[in-house]
This record gives C-alpha cells, sequence and structure tokens, in this order.
C-alpha cells in the first residue's frame, strides 16, 4: 500500500473542507471583532449570555467550545470590566450563574452586528434553497457524529 493510499485525500475529504471552511470563518470572525476589543471566545460567552443568562462557568465553556479554566479567566476579565456580573456566592451548589450587565449588551450588539456581516459575506453565493440544504446538511451530519457509530 503506498503511503497515498493509507491517508486522506485532502481534495475529495469533506472533513478537511468543513475544517477549512471553520478556520476562515474563525478568522474572518476575529478581524471583525479585534477593533471592538474582542476575540471569537469573548464574543460566544456575551452571546450565549445575552440569549440564555445565568449560565454556570462550565455551561459557557461547552457553548464556546473552551476549556472551563479557560472559560473562567475570560469571564474573570468580563466581571472586571463591567461586562457581565455574578454573584459573590453561589446562590445553588457551586456554580456563579452569569448575565451581561447593559455594558455587556451594548457591546455585544456591534459585536452581533460585525458577526452577521461575516455571516453573510459567507453565505453571499447560496441562494435561500441552498442556505437551507446547507443547514439540513450541517445538521444531519452534526447528530450523526453525536449519535455514534452506526453497528453494521
Amino acid at each position: 500500500m503506498s503511503q497515498r493510499e493509507a491517508g486522506i485525500d485532502l481534495d475529495t475529504s469533506l472533513g478537511y473542507l468543513l475544517k477549512e471552511a471553520a478556520s476562515a470563518l474563525r478568522t474572518a470572525m476575529e478581524e471583525v471583532l479585534r477593533p471592538l476589543g474582542m476575540n471569537v471566545t469573548h464574543y460566544s460567552c456575551q452571546e450565549l449570555l445575552a440569549q440564555r443568562p445565568g449560565l454556570s462557568n462550565s455551561e459557557l465553556a461547552r457553548g464556546a467550545f473552551v476549556t472551563r479554566q479557560s472559560m473562567n479567566t475570560l469571564l474573570q476579565a468580563l466581571e472586571r470590566d463591567g461586562f457581565v456580573t455574578r454573584p459573590a456566592a453561589p446562590p445553588v451548589g457551586k456554580a456563579l450563574p452569569a448575565r451581561l450587565t447593559p455594558r455587556g449588551r451594548q457591546s455585544l450588539e456591534a459585536a452581533s452586528a460585525a458577526v452577521r456581516s461575516v455571516e453573510e459575506r459567507m453565505l453571499s453565493g447560496l441562494t435561500g434553497e441552498d442556505r437551507s440544504e446547507a443547514f439540513r446538511i450541517l445538521r444531519s451530519m452534526t447528530r450523526a457524529l453525536r449519535e455514534g457509530p452506526v453497528d453494521s
């Protein structure tokens, strides 16, 4: 077996293409968020809190695809800078539910507009039908991977 046969053909690998698209999306998002003093993780955290107030550090970390330690460091900075508030003591258990402050909501508004512009650019070559089909296909692939291997 040749070395080429043992590997994956990157020109025809859907997984590689998805990773390339995700990398390009992240780079474009970082470019529009940087002037706003944010990065993708910072934005993701604030967007999650806007949509689901009171999430814990662990829930935010899962939603933003980072470690709990990284999210804790980010939350401390966001709290220090007045974008997020958390109680001094956990209301129940050990979790400190986070909430956006008015300053956090204001910064999120500008960031969301910037991110929407990137997504619109990414989708600009697709028709409405193409967009719907892309969403359906990507959701199906994600579901298949999360459900685990199919027994043959």
